[in-house]
């Protein structure tokens, strides 16, 4: 393709993983000579500008989404909270039309942003839940789900097609019409061969107020592990903050965030990772090949589907966030970690949705004009 295009890029805000996970494809819409532009809100809009400041970014109506701090209220407080969500998807699919009109975007690529989207442009929809668990609803949520990402000309999904895979019946239908296309598992991460200087590397990310509660305990916990830690607490913030403290058997050097690359050379010198369960970190580990402990986010039924797919694997053990004791990381000796998959993308073709023909390729079928449920906000 050789005209530039101006691409908008637009992550859900819950959680990183969804920022995260886009950054390799915006490095890839660089390489590509295109022109990325950011949209977001919150910290994942946060991370993306600290990662890019040199790109246009742009905040978009929050969903406010939260947990609630028992996991077995989550539905509740997720239906509870539908209409506020509902309202934020209609702003933000506003403020998405304004975007695309105001500075002449050529495309869309939205991570799970069920607004970001303008029929008069070619838009993609990134998401590894194509079935969307929410316990005796998920066939409900799943085609809710499945009817929104109708409406865009591609949906990508960060995995392999065939088995072995990292999502399970999470990424995979049997049968379907939708236009999927398999990225391959998306890491912005490297695997280098450094030396180990941190025997545990403890990665928090999420939603409040879990990711706080989940912190609380491990900083009691983890006093009396042997050997050095390294915490990063995903506190996305204006400056970095580190804090070393000392314990009866080690140290805890603490951080609030780190950018990418530092993240990058933390993980592939650490022997050890204890983290949520979250997609995104799945295949950030398998890209490293790093043994692990996953603790998924109370009442979030993907993380804890992908906890179990890795335990009954022999890759990765996991404990309930009630039930963790710094014993458990004993286990981690007893499973073989993740391993990364070998996939070659090709960037090139899958760019050409927002080429002239490409986009009225796209065009050519039906466009449902489905709106967004709350069901389908249940991940």
């Amino acid at each position: 393709m050789n005209s530039s295009k101006r691409i908008l890029v637009a992550p859900l805000n819950w959680g990183l993983g969804h920022a995260t996970r886009c950054i390799p494809v915006i490095h890839e819409l660089i390489q590509h000579g295109h022109q990325p532009y950011l949209a977001s809100d919150g910290v994942a809009l946060s991370l993306l500008k600290k990662e890019f400041p040199e790109l246009p970014a742009f905040e978009l109506p929050s969903y406010k989404i939260s947990y609630a701090e028992k996991g077995k209220n989550f539905k509740i407080k997720m239906i509870w909270d539908s209409p506020k969500v509902l309202k934020a998807i209609a702003m933000e699919k506003k403020a998405v039309k304004r975007l695309v009109k105001e500075h002449g975007l050529d495309g869309i690529i939205s991570d799970n942003r069920l607004g970001a989207y303008y029929k008069k442009v070619p838009c993609v929809f990134i998401t590894h839940q194509l079935n969307v668990l929410s316990g005796n609803t998920t066939w409900m949520s799943s085609k809710a789900h499945q009817k929104i990402i109708k409406k865009f000309d591609a949906c990508w999904v960060p995995d392999v097609e065939k088995k072995p895979n990292l999502t399970g019946k999470l990424g995979h239908l049997k049968k379907t019409k939708l236009n999927i296309v398999y990225l391959g598992p998306l890491s912005r991460f490297e695997k280098k061969k450094l030396p180990i200087t941190n025997d545990l590397m403890v990665l928090l990310s999420g939603p409040e107020p879990q990711r706080t509660l989940l912190e609380e305990k491990l900083l009691v916990e983890l006093q009396g592990f042997e050997g050095n830690i390294l915490f990063v607490k995903g506190k996305i913030k204006d400056e970095q903050v580190q804090e070393e403290i000392r314990t009866s058997k080690g140290k805890i050097l603490h951080y609030n965030f780190m950018k990418s690359d530092e993240l990058e050379n933390a993980l592939n010198r650490s022997e050890k990772v204890l983290c949520r369960s979250g997609y995104t970190t799945v295949m950030d580990l398998a890209k490293l090949e790093k043994k692990a402990f996953f603790i998924p986010t109370p009442g979030q039924y993907e993380q804890e589907y992908l906890a179990k797919r890795m335990q009954k694997q022999g890759l990765v053990p996991f404990s309930k966030q009630e039930d963790f004791t710094l014993g458990d990381l004993f286990r981690i000796d007893d499973f073989k970690g993740l391993a990364q998959f070998e996939s070659v993308v090709d960037f090139s073709s899958m760019f050409e949705i927002f080429s002239e023909t490409g986009g009225t390729a796209a065009f050519s079928r039906v466009k449902e004009n489905s709106e967004p449920t709350s069901t389908s906000l249940s991940t």
